[in-house]
């Protein structure tokens, strides 16, 4: 029986792995291994370790990393607590495959521990770009770090490719978090309304902002321009909180400031969970702030993105996903534009760029015929002439 170990270290990446690792916990020639990392395990974040376990996924490891810091110097202590807690769980556990998601540094140390302990990798949503951050660096390593590759378009396919990975283990299978709206019951307004302050039958707006990690400008003073430009928009909003990254703490304090300021027209979740956040943006006036998701799963909603700053830049996005600079100005006129009639008409038509056939059950069938003989040998593949 193959075993497969799949990584996880943040809320995001679990809601788009969920299906995945339910399909290998279903097949009897797989055995599951979970291995459960980051914000995870902080209460800070919400201890969401608690979501897969509710999930009916027993945690096979777990490796806390993370203390009460975010700032650069922290984030390098978290990779080197990682490096050998990742190395430790992978030698206990011994997976076939090890299965990673995304761009994030504790995907990054746990490549590079498989990479060490011999463990072939398969990695999924390689290939992107987002200029604003060092996730960029750590996305492409990981590429190089692993044998099987699952994109979620054909530039990215490219792209991956274009970094010396052999065609024949690179597969655009789509986005995931296109395939778990398809197959989630999401939730009706009345069914959500008891978990929320603000009145969901009012418009609002789902907000998410995350620093930016590659500029000098502190997370305070951008998230500080979009909390106005909010502001004076006159809608209520529900905000969720930013991730781990460095500066992430000071754009949550300023996010609980607000609601208890504002508490008729703001509030505060740290986590809402991959059902409920799905079915609250399926609700909402518009996406607003930097998150992936904006651009990954909104189009698929029909629901229109404001994507501010350069934290998303690079990425294939649909046309209902408006760009604005990082600056006041900007993000009022953005604000205006997405929730215009014009701009809610062209949300209500588009067609997402990440749309794919089943991308779990393509990843799947790799993860169970991959001849893992010889995998770990790579060879750089030169683009012809």
């Amino acid at each position: 029986m193959r075993r497969v170990c799949v990584f996880t270290a943040t809320r995001a990446e679990y809601g788009l792995l969920r299906r995945l690792m339910r399909g290998v916990a279903d097949d009897p020639n797989l055995h599951l291994q979970v291995l459960a990392s980051g914000a995870h395990l902080s209460e800070a974040h919400g201890m969401t370790v608690s979501e897969i376990e509710r999930d009916g996924f027993t945690v096979d490891a777990r490796v806390p990393i993370l203390d009460d810091g975010d700032t650069a110097a922290d984030i390098c202590r978290a990779m080197g607590r990682g490096m050998d807690g990742y190395r430790e769980a992978l030698e206990q556990l011994a997976p076939d495959l090890l299965v990673l998601l995304g761009d994030r540094y504790e995907a990054f140390v746990c490549a590079a521990a498989a990479t060490v302990c011999r463990i072939p990798v398969a990695h999924i949503h390689g290939g992107e770009a987002t200029f604003g951050l060092f996730d960029e660096p750590f996305r492409h390593s990981i590429t190089k770090m692993s044998h099987l590759h699952f994109t979620s378009t054909d530039v990215y396919r490219r792209r991956v490719i274009q970094l010396g990975e052999h065609p024949d283990r690179v597969v655009n299978v789509g986005g995931l978090g296109v395939e778990a709206i398809a197959h989630l019951d999401l939730l009706e307004r009345e069914a959500l309304a008891p978990d929320f302050r603000i009145d969901l039958n009012e418009p609002f707006l789902l907000v998410t902002f995350h620093p930016v990690t590659l500029e000098d400008a502190s997370a305070e003073g951008q998230f500080g321009e979009l909390l106005q430009a909010i502001e004076e928009s006159g809608l209520n909003a529900v905000f969720t909180h930013a991730n781990s990254d460095t500066q992430g703490s000071r754009v949550n304090a300023m996010i609980r400031d607000a609601a208890k300021r504002l508490p008729e027209r703001f509030e505060e979740h740290v986590s809402l969970g991959q059902r409920r956040y799905l079915s609250l943006m399926r609700l909402c006036a518009a996406v607003v702030g930097n998150t992936s998701s904006g651009l990954l799963e909104a189009p698929s909603l029909r629901v229109p993105t404001l994507d501010v700053g350069d934290r998303q830049k690079g990425r294939v996005r649909a046309d209902s996903v408006l760009h604005c600079e990082q600056s006041l100005a900007a993000i009022r006129q953005g604000v205006k534009t997405v929730l215009s009639e014009e701009f809610r008409t062209r949300a209500a038509a588009v067609k997402s760029p990440y749309e794919g056939e089943e991308p779990s059950e393509v990843i799947l069938r790799t993860l169970k015929s991959a001849d893992l003989e010889g995998l770990l040998k790579k060879e750089f593949y030169d683009l012809p002439a």
